[in-house]
């Protein structure tokens, strides 16, 4: 009897399955397979010309009746007009085969189980009495104790091991607080000798132990009470702006504690692994970064130039601003297809509200950059919309000099500081290339994968160059070879639209995924990434000078970073101009932005300039 109801059991599995009709079901996912007549698997598959297969049967049934395809209604005129389906009749056969082959390894499951099969039968039998129920299933239960105590055992090993290996991050944790609070201890040590040996010559100073942002409490565990005191608030104020400069300080350093705080392990525990002498160069390292960090509070506007045209003009986008080698001028150019020179000591000095070029040239494109050689003075580069390099004598506005073997648009050029001669373009044909002042035609090309969208010489290198391309890397060159580069900064997610450099070993690059990241020559991996401005789709200038970092942003303001902390230091808000023709619109729909930033070389000045034309000369204070 056991052996007809298994026999049974496989007769009902080896039948095709019959579609229920239900989505989600098993049988649904042969439904592909099924027809649609008699909802069985096809037979001899046959096609209409209207492409549904069928069983040829049932098709051929079903045409003698009606002349219309049964799935789409579409006429049929003779019922011959049907077509073996070979492929469908392959696919069917291997699926069969599928089904067989996976009835026959459950088969063989079922039987490699010990005693599966014997038990069942057993279990079928009519012999059993009720004493023999009984021993069976005491014997299941305490089988049944036993797979749950060892699944119990089992949870508890993992339990336990989990719980090690938490244990073992928070003791790795533990050490790592316990070396930071010793370094934290000697430094503060250090600072105390040094404002106790400070007070000692200039008395009536005030007393400040605790060092800048350092928390109250701690202090007070390591410092006298004059220390502490001094620290919420000095009982000699005989220097009030003195307390008033240390009070503006205490603020920053608030504002940007978590900040500064990584900022400070990060240079303790890369001094601590070098040499005792390193180990006070990080102290001297990191309070040279907090002393540049909040020595500026704000911006003081010194001057306003207008790039615009004319108030018609809806769009005077500002795209390059360049000072010359000794800082006396300064170039803007950009749509309006002019690049006026401006001459910085008269502008400051100027109290009039409208500010006039000492020369302005015209072009025959928009201007997309400016540079100026850090040789001679009066030469200036620019690179326009139709690819074209020109070189110009920016004070008599006469061309010196045409490269125009860029096949589409030109967005960079940039002279080197040590070869006077040697200049570099980038441009959306995905080629760098590399001019000579006295040569007619290109003396190099880097051939890259993706539009160039900016270029820039190593300031301290004649062979070493940098540049960022639409692939969202920046790329590092050593023009002594030209087909690979020496390295590839990756880890932005949109186009690289700037890259600067800070020194000879540092350089920033700047993207429209809205941040700015620090890079070291050597390595590939990112220093710091810079957010807080807003960059999405527009060029918005970059600059340093070698400390700070200035770029626009697309919320018609400027940020300026400090290189040791990813949060802006610094924002100056452009006004809102409106023209003639968007007198009506509200401030949201203007869409302006800072489109160009330049740094004037050896002061703590910025110029910056915004999509409407509107030109700024700002002093770090």
């Amino acid at each position: 009897m056991a052996g007809r109801t298994q026999a049974n059991r496989r007769r009902k599995r080896a039948q095709p399955p019959v579609y229920s009709g239900v989505p989600g079901t098993y049988e649904d996912k042969d439904n592909d397979f099924l027809c649609p007549i008699c909802f069985d698997w096809i037979e001899e598959a046959h096609m209409t010309k209207c492409g549904h297969s069928f069983c040829y049967k049932c098709i051929k049934q079903s045409l003698e009746s009606n002349n219309r395809c049964p799935k789409c209604n579409f006429v049929v005129e003779n019922p011959d007009y049907v077509f073996p389906n070979f492929m469908l009749n392959e696919l069917i056969l291997k699926q069969r085969s599928k089904q067989e082959e996976k009835r026959i390894r459950l088969d063989q499951q079922v039987q490699n189980v010990p005693g599966s099969l014997d038990l069942c039968e057993m279990i079928a039998e009519d012999n059993l009495d009720l004493h023999n129920v009984n021993v069976l299933l005491e014997v299941l239960y305490n089988k049944k104790q036993q797979l749950e105590a060892d699944g119990k055992l089992a949870q508890n090993v993992v339990l336990k091991e989990f719980l090690e290996q938490v244990r073992q991050k928070k003791q790795e944790r533990l050490e790592q607080l316990k070396q930071e609070l010793d370094v934290l201890d000697d430094d503060i040590q250090t600072v105390d000798g040094r404002i106790n040996r400070h007070k000692g010559k200039y008395p009536l100073l005030p007393d400040h132990s605790v060092p800048n942002g350092y928390d109250p409490s701690v202090a007070s565990s390591s410092s006298d009470n004059g220390a502490q005191e001094g620290f919420n608030g000095s009982k000699n104020s005989g220097k009030p702006w003195l307390q008033t400069t240390m009070a503006s300080r205490r603020r920053k350093v608030q504002e940007h504690f978590e900040d500064l705080e990584q900022c400070y392990f990060t240079i303790r525990q890369n001094s601590s692994i070098e040499s005792e002498e390193e180990v006070g160069n990080g102290l001297e390292e990191f309070t040279e970064s907090l002393s540049k960090f909040t020595r500026f509070s704000s911006f003081r506007p010194l001057a306003t130039v207008s790039y615009a045209t004319d108030i018609y003009n809806s769009s005077s986008i500002v795209s390059s601003i360049e000072f010359d080698r000794d800082s006396d001028y300064f170039a803007i150019a950009g749509v309006t297809k002019k690049i006026k020179i401006f001459e910085y000591g008269a502008i400051i000095k100027d109290a009039v509200d409208i500010h006039y070029p000492v020369n302005e040239m015209l072009c025959n494109s928009k201007i997309s950059c400016v540079t100026w050689s850090a040789y001679h003075k009066n030469l200036l580069a620019s690179s326009d919309y139709e690819g074209t390099i020109t070189l110009w004598d920016a004070f008599t506005g006469q061309k010196s000099k045409l490269f125009q073997e860029h096949e589409k648009r030109c967005w960079s050029v940039d002279f080197n500081r040590m070869d006077p001669k040697l200049i570099a373009s980038g441009s959306d044909d995905a080629k760098v290339k590399l001019w000579s002042t006295n040569t007619e035609h290109s003396i190099a090309c880097l051939e890259a994968k993706a539009n160039v969208c900016c270029v820039k010489f190593n300031p301290d290198s004649r062979y070493h160059l940098a540049f960022g391309s639409a692939d969202h890397c920046v790329h590092y060159y050593d023009l002594r070879n030209t087909k690979q580069p020496v390295i590839i900064f990756r880890g932005h997610r949109k186009a690289v639209s700037y890259t600067k450099f800070l020194n000879s070993t540092h350089l920033v690059s700047a993207s429209t995924d809205s941040q700015l990241k620090l890079w070291t020559v050597t390595k590939s991996n990112c220093v710091r990434t810079f957010k807080g401005h807003i960059n999405e789709k527009n060029f918005v200038g970059l600059a340093t000078d070698g400390d700070y970092i200035a770029c626009g942003s697309e919320n018609n303001s400027l940020y300026v970073y400090y290189k040791g902390l990813s949060k802006q230091l610094l924002t100056y808000k452009f006004e809102t101009h409106r023209s003639v023709m968007e007198k009506d619109k509200r401030e949201e729909e203007l869409n302006e932005f800072v489109s160009a930033v330049a740094w004037r070389p050896g002061s703590n000045v910025v110029v910056a300039a915004n999509s409407q034309g509107t030109v700024k000369v700002l002093e770090l204070v």
